[in-house]
């Protein structure tokens, strides 16, 4: 548990019971997870309390959403010395089966070349397909 309250206060985010639990959550996933699924795990916990956490952890930049389509955002882990800038970004996959979302961390979106005066803010690059496990 020191080891998530060193990251939460890492990251200048205040460690309280309910952000350790879900930063540990999250932090034991090997896919992406949406709020819906958090809330699935946590039975007894208030849904607001949990958008909250996950809000306040975008904010900071521990986590970062991946819309993949279904209709759900998912939220994982901001790797090691992300900023959420665009050129920390990353491709996602995500499996038609078992509806899974991955984040692909050697693979980056090719550069783009916008017109002058263009800003990149983001990209949301997501492969779809079928996973290893449902193969």
């Amino acid at each position: 548990m020191v080891d998530l309250e060193n990251k939460l206060n890492q990251f200048g985010i205040k460690p309280t019971a309910m952000r350790l639990l879900v930063l540990e959550v999250i932090g034991k996933q090997k896919c992406a997870i949406s709020h819906k699924d958090l809330v699935d795990l946590f039975e007894r916990a208030d849904a607001t309390t949990l958008f909250r956490t996950l809000k306040t952890f975008l904010e900071h930049k521990l986590i970062h959403t991946i819309d993949d389509g279904t209709g759900q955002i998912k939220y994982a882990l901001c790797s090691e010395g992300c900023t959420c800038s665009p050129a920390d970004l990353h491709s996602h996959f995500h499996c038609t089966i078992c509806q899974k979302t991955f984040c692909l961390l050697n693979a980056k979106p090719s550069p783009i070349n916008l017109p002058q005066n263009f800003t990149l803010q983001s990209i949301n690059l997501v492969l779809k397909g079928v996973c290893d496990a449902c193969s």
